[in-house]
């Protein structure tokens, strides 16, 4: 090959690789921690690219898990957005300035407990979804031992099923943070925490993950697992032998969020994304991939699997109280030390 020929064709690859940048960096990217369940994580990352050309960068994890990592990356965030998840993590990153103020246009548009969750943290969060806590129940497994199904949260201790509860941990899972705010604040402090330390007898295991224990009593893995009543409604659905329980005491909520990243490297393309992660349309990608809470938008249908919340009894969750830093860490210490690390 000539001199002149080789230089051709390497000007050429660097004209090619040039145009290849430019084509990206008018795309944009866009690096997103996402708390959902992972087919709608890849449904919102799928169709936002499809609509706009942005590179959109997902990683999958609990809401806890995505809060740890903020704090972790503080002086240097990786990320830009971060979507979905409970609420009570994106109000804690908010306490500490780990993401942006940002009011949107389409605030008017959402559900009242969504503009709530906004005004609550200043502006640093949003909510874009609710879904009520619960557990589900094998019914094979239930008939064939001939136990009387459980329907409150005083009949997951009892004897019988010992061995044969699963909930996540709450120092990972954003739905099992939310079970212990909600027992504490159903119970009270001490008779919650006297409540969780018979349950811990009854654990069979402490999941990373808030669906799992949905998911194993679905495949018998497990009896009783503790999780979002959507998540236990979506296995349901997909055939397994599950039944799902509103507690007969009553029960807490999440309020699904979304919040900007501080000092996120492409603050833009957030924005852009985080509009249209509030409208109608996107919402409903959420039923579409198996999803069932209710969307903040108010255009958005609720989904006909969704649990009926006139026959939930939920309580009056203080976001303020369990979304604080300070009661996340002392409530999980207290959890770890008293109920996690005691012998069975």
């Amino acid at each position: 090959m000539t001199n002149r020929k080789w230089w051709r064709i390497a000007a050429g690859a660097a004209m090619m690789l040039l145009a290849l940048t430019r084509i990206a960096a008018a795309q944009g990217t866009l690096i997103m921690y996402c708390g959902v369940d992972e087919n709608w994580c890849r449904a919102m990352t799928t169709e936002y690219q499809k609509q706009t050309g942005v590179n959109v960068q997902m990683t999958r994890m609990s809401a806890g898990e995505i809060y740890a990592r903020l704090r972790a990356e503080k002086e240097n965030p990786q990320a830009d957005i971060w979507w979905g998840g409970t609420g009570d993590p994106h109000l804690q990153a908010a306490e500490e300035g780990l993401t942006e103020e940002y009011k949107s246009a389409t605030l008017p548009k959402l559900r009242e407990w969504a503009q709530k969750q906004a005004e609550r943290s200043k502006y640093r969060t949003v909510g874009i979804y609710l879904g009520a806590l619960g557990f589900g129940y094998n019914t094979e497994e239930i008939a064939s031992r001939k136990l009387t199904p459980p329907a409150c949260w005083a009949d997951l201790i009892k004897p019988e099923f010992k061995g044969e509860v699963q909930m996540a941990d709450p120092n990972s899972s954003g739905t099992a943070w939310t079970a212990l705010a909600t027992l504490v604040q159903l119970m009270g402090e001490e008779p919650a925490f006297v409540y969780l330390k018979k349950l811990n007898s009854n654990i069979n295991e402490y999941t990373k993950a808030g669906a799992a224990p949905a998911q194993a009593a679905g495949l018998g893995e497990t009896v009783i697992g503790i999780a979002f009543q959507h998540d236990v409604i979506d296995v349901a659905i997909r055939g397994k032998p599950v039944q799902v329980v509103s507690p007969c005491e009553g029960t807490g909520y999440e309020i699904g969020s979304m919040s900007l990243v501080k000092g996120g490297k492409n603050a833009a393309e957030a924005r852009k994304f985080y509009e249209w992660a509030l409208t109608a349309e996107a919402q409903k990608l959420g039923a579409a991939n198996r999803s069932y809470q209710v969307p903040s938008n108010a255009d958005a249908p609720i989904p006909a699997q969704a649990p009926d919340l006139n026959k939930v009894k939920l309580i009056d969750y203080d976001f303020a109280k369990y979304g604080s830093s300070a009661e996340r860490k002392r409530l999980l210490g207290r959890w770890t030390t008293e109920v996690k690390s005691a012998p069975k």
